[in-house]
């Protein structure tokens, strides 16, 4: 890991310092009332997080905290109730973004059990995410792909990577009714075993689509016959794909070695988790190429134990159903809060 930047003190903070994070190597003490801009900062603080300390020991900590890990911050927004408007949502975007978050993402859900009646589009949602800032990575977290026709997903995915400059990461699972019931509720495949194939053919069809080549598909569940999907996506070679996977499951682990990332739900500590981590990694052999890990914690957890075990990601659990004043507090606390 490279080494943090030296810190510079500001001669006006005498009994507090104002510590920003910036984006992994930029990394200063800057004078409180500063607003960290371009325009303030030539060299610009990229992602920057800001948190008042008062006390050596607390500084150190969370220094430690901050410097020693290279996990990145997901905001992680359930789209109900007062979530379920996407311009409440796109400002809370832009909010976390100046708090130093470095990611925004949305549930994809049809519907949710009572009390839960106010639900918005995730897609929708993540188009006025990508307006509102610039820097976030932002996406579905996760997508059940099978109830989506691969090649409007396509059209989408492109669509939403070059509006946000190239900033989409797609989540995907099976997704589950038993949560909801909103699949066996509108008509969907509700087996396991079969949404599984009809996921793997819906990846299958959305790669060869942002190659920007034609796309000539015959699968079991789907057929796209000489297609082109052009504009291409931004990301080269691809838009970063995460799998969810319940820990034990051999296909969707192996379904998870094979794209960007992996995103292992149910789990029931550390240990659950780390041993993921590694049959995830057995799977993907000698494969060097850049790949994300998240996980789910509650905001205020220790997340050294899991950086430690290879999470490049955390993603805050918030429940469904939390309110806007709540939301604001997470974000005001900050990636490190």
């Amino acid at each position: 890991m490279n080494a943090p930047s030296p810190l510079k003190a500001w001669p006006d903070v005498p009994t507090w310092v104002l510590v920003c994070r910036a984006d992994r190597l930029s990394r200063r003490l800057v004078a409180p009332g500063r607003h960290r801009t371009a325009a303030n900062h030539p060299d610009k603080i990229d992602g920057g997080h800001c948190v008042a300390l008062s006390r050596p020991q607390e500084l150190a900590d969370r220094l430690h905290g901050l410097f020693c890990s290279d996990m990145r911050s997901g905001l992680w927004l359930p789209l109900f109730e007062e979530l379920a408007d996407p311009r409440v949502v796109a400002r809370l975007a832009a909010d976390a973004e100046e708090r130093g978050w470095h990611g925004v993402f949305v549930w994809d859900q049809l519907r949710w059990r009572e009390p839960i009646k106010q639900v918005a589009d995730p897609w929708i949602t993540l188009a006025a995410i990508a307006a509102a800032t610039e820097e976030v990575m932002l996406g579905p977290m996760v997508t059940p792909l099978a109830r989506r026709r691969p090649a409007k997903v396509a059209r989408e995915t492109a669509t939403l990577d070059r509006l946000s400059g190239g900033r989409l990461i797609l989540g995907v699972g099976l997704g589950g009714d038993q949560f909801a019931a909103e699949f066996s509720k509108t008509g969907e495949q509700v087996d396991d075993r079969v949404r599984g194939e009809m996921l793997d053919e819906a990846l299958a069809i959305l790669v060869a689509a942002w190659s920007g080549e034609p796309v000539n598909y015959r699968g079991r569940h789907y057929l796209v016959d000489d297609v082109q999907f052009l504009p291409r996506p931004v990301q080269r070679p691809r838009i970063p794909v995460w799998a969810a996977a319940f820990p034990g499951k051999v296909k969707p682990l192996r379904r998870a070695a094979h794209y960007d990332g992996f995103f292992p739900v149910n789990l029931e500590g550390v240990d659950e988790f780390a041993q993921a981590v590694a049959a995830v990694r057995d799977l993907r052999g000698d494969n060097t190429a850049p790949y994300d890990i998240a996980v789910e914690l509650r905001p205020g957890s220790d997340v050294a134990p899991y950086a430690e075990a290879g999470a490049t990601w955390w993603m805050t659990e918030l429940e469904p159903g939390i309110s806007l004043d709540e939301v604001r507090g997470v974000i005001r606390e900050g990636p490190g809060g």
